[in-house]
């Protein structure tokens, strides 16, 4: 019941604000310049600030040693994602636009603003150090190969062009330049100043709020029938919410099978809950950056965020079987 009551407040709250960027575009107060901005924002200053300030602030370079061993599983579960994901955008033909939301919707999840605090509330403070293997993982999968499957996801490129030139803004995106510059501050112990730390945090903290405006914003464009169950969307739905977790609990069965010794529970846990979290908040701007389908990709956001008040419990009760 605790885990229902903890996953229904972090849902309200989201939805909540989702709402309030609904209303303020619905309402004439956000115009169409704000909307082109909101993503600049957040992309280029708040998210690589966010990132940056999180690194440092939730690990360390013995913490970063310690739990290496865990980086195995995590490292196998995405890998395994993004195959599962591509074949079943091939089987299913789903089409150009929407098949890097789809991809990204199976394997990278909203850990840091979703997965921390409600890991936190369900297994503690213990289990923070689990978490970060997590939280390491999906930052650099979703800023170093989910990216990728978007912006190479753009229906406005024709895929007879290939004489355009190699855009390196692609390969390091700002928000994996600041995950990159702060493991560099990480493992040569460089000291941030306490005015410089504070100020980044300040301005990483707005990301989770515009995110999600933004997706109200989007929601308020394309009217509240955008948010449907078609076919694309419940096959990355349950992508997200049943084949995500299944790969990394048959990946931590198989592991402890082949190494003859048992994951700690507070690790597997904080593994499959992360596993199950909703979709990037962030989503439908990276996929709006590469004229994909936003619609698309906001609905899938929006009801992955409105069902994971549904899901927590049942994967509780699935870790303790397990």
């Amino acid at each position: 019941m605790e885990a229902f009551i903890t996953s229904l407040e972090s849902v309200a709250e989201i939805v909540l604000v989702i709402a309030l960027g609904y209303w303020l575009r619905g309402s004439g107060r956000l115009g169409d310049e704000f909307k082109g901005n909101i993503s600049f924002i957040i992309m280029k200053v708040a998210l690589p600030a966010s990132i940056f300030v999180s690194v440092l602030k939730y690990l360390n370079r013995d913490k970063l040693a310690s739990l290496s061993g865990g980086l195995i599983f995590t490292f196998a579960s995405f890998t395994i994602g993004y195959i599962v994901a591509w074949l079943l955008t091939k089987v299913f033909r789903i089409r150009k636009g929407r098949r890097g939301t789809f991809i990204n919707m199976f394997v990278n999840a909203n850990t840091i603003f979703i997965g921390l605090p409600l890991n936190m509330a369900l297994f503690g403070t213990k289990s923070l150090p689990y978490f970060l293997i997590y939280y390491v993982m999906n930052t650099v999968s979703t800023w170093a190969v989910g990216i990728f499957f978007i912006s190479n996801d753009d229906p406005t490129v024709q895929k007879g062009n290939k004489k355009e030139d190699f855009n390196w803004k692609k390969l390091l995106p700002a928000p994996l330049v600041g995950f990159l510059v702060s493991l560099v501050f990480l493992l040569l112990a460089i000291p941030v100043p306490a005015w410089i730390d504070k100020t980044l945090d300040m301005v990483g903290g707005i990301v989770t709020p515009m995110s999600l405006i933004y997706i109200g914003i989007i929601l308020a464009d394309a009217g509240l029938k955008s948010i449907k169950f078609d076919r694309d969307t419940i096959l990355a739905l349950l992508g997200r919410f049943v084949v995500a977790p299944i790969i990394m609990i048959s990946i931590i069965l198989v592991g402890q099978s082949m190494s003859g010794s048992t994951m700690p529970a507070l690790e597997s846990s904080s593994f499959i809950i992360q596993s199950a979290a909703p979709g990037l908040a962030v989503l439908p701007i990276l996929v709006g950056q590469s004229h994909g389908d936003v619609e698309y990709a906001t609905n899938l956001v929006t009801t992955s965020t409105v069902l994971f008040v549904i899901v927590v419990p049942i994967l509780m009760q699935v870790i303790n079987i397990i």
